[in-house]
């Protein structure tokens, strides 16, 4: 029997990287999962049938979370596929680099809109109906930008993602009454399809290197590193556990400052 036999998950972002690993780990320990996607239909069907292939059930759903209707609908197809919801991943978001003097305005909005918006939408449409239920797991994935680390071209992410962990706090504050645990993780480098677009071969393999060097673990991670988090947290296991933002980094040691 897996940890999560029963349950039904929601992935936003679930089309590839860090997503399509936590979706597929999800379904490894028995859950059935919505797989949201906003562009990556292909990527999103492979992972709905490598769930298929496992014995579980899962379907794909287009649709952009930055937008409070498609985030209700998602949620809402989900719940319509499988009649329940148990487990949200927030796990879409994107990178534009850029200092807040160089960053595009509406580069900047979107990245807002997805990352923090996203997260909001969806935790409003599922919590509807965890209240109801009184139980819910609800993950976010931050990152350890959000916390600080020393690196160049990332300060508007950070921000987004700052504002993730903050979330989690006040989400899990409000809705702990009703036995909906609410926490995040917050990943270190992780080799995606976002950590390596617009790079070279060579760019991403000096990347790896650099990633490596700040890790004392002395590697890059990989998503099923989220991944195996991801499912502790949605299980009964963590079931006293909220608002909490769990760092998987390797052991990062880049930090603009370690005050409190």
């Amino acid at each position: 029997m897996g940890r999560l036999d029963g349950r039904v998950a929601v992935v936003t972002g679930g089309s590839r990287g860090i997503g399509r690993a936590v979706c597929l780990a999800l379904a490894r320990e028995g859950a059935d999962v919505c797989v949201n996607y906003n562009a990556s239909r292909d990527g999103a069907l492979g992972v709905v049938r490598e769930i298929v292939a496992m014995g579980r059930r899962a379907v794909a759903v287009q649709g952009d979370v930055g937008v409070a209707d498609d985030a209700r609908a998602v949620v809402e197809r989900a719940i319509e596929e499988f009649g329940e919801l148990h487990i949200l991943v927030n796990n879409a978001g994107i990178l534009l680099r850029g200092s807040f003097t160089s960053i595009d305005a509406g580069e900047l909005e979107r990245m807002e809109r997805i990352n923090v918006g996203g997260v909001i939408h969806c935790t409003e449409a599922a919590a509807k109906h965890m209240k109801e239920k009184r139980y819910g797991k609800i993950i976010n994935i931050a990152s350890i930008a959000g916390i600080g680390t020393a690196v160049e071209g990332t300060t508007p992410y950070a921000m987004t993602k700052a504002a993730v962990i903050i979330l989690t706090k006040r989400y899990a504050f409000e809705l702990g009454r009703y036995n909906i645990n609410v926490n995040c993780i917050a990943p270190g480098y992780v080799l995606t399809d976002m950590t390596a677009a617009g790079r070279s071969r060579e760019e991403v393999e000096e990347l790896i290197r650099v990633a490596s060097q700040k890790s004392v673990l002395g590697r890059i991670g990989r998503p099923e590193d989220i991944a195996g988090v991801a499912v502790f947290l949605a299980s009964d296991e963590a079931s006293y556990m909220t608002g909490q933002t769990l760092v998987v980094d390797g052991g990062r040691i880049d930090f603009l400052t370690h005050s409190l």
